[in-house]
């Protein structure tokens, strides 16, 4: 059995996401919330709240127990970039890319 909970459209680039995301892969979920809870950075922040959105989905709709827990899969994708432009000199424009990401997490229970 598996518990999965996804955030989309979060307003950071998945490239700051990735070396967060790949701390708690493989982990149990209290391990995995003791690393997101010391890591700085506001990506710790958003992952972690995945992370306990996809812990209460277990344990409320699939009745499993939070203590056999894993994280199985997480992930940090790309997603839509808005693109703005910022005012030069002499009439020109430079390209302000705001990138966003989905943030995905699965945890299975040990067997």
């Amino acid at each position: 059995m598996e518990a999965r909970a996804i955030a989309k459209y979060v307003r950071m680039s998945y490239i700051k996401l990735q070396p967060v995301v790949k701390l708690i892969r493989g982990k149990d979920l209290d391990e995995a919330l003791n690393i997101l809870k010391f890591t700085p950075g506001k990506g710790a922040e958003v992952v972690e709240k995945v992370v306990k959105s996809a812990a209460a989905n277990a344990e409320e709709n699939h009745k499993m127990n939070p203590d056999n827990l894993y994280v199985a899969e997480v992930y940090a994708h790309k997603g839509p970039t808005m693109k703005r432009w910022r005012a030069g000199s002499q009439g020109r424009a430079f390209p302000i890319l705001k990138r966003s990401s989905h943030i995905g997490v699965t945890l299975r229970e040990k067997e």
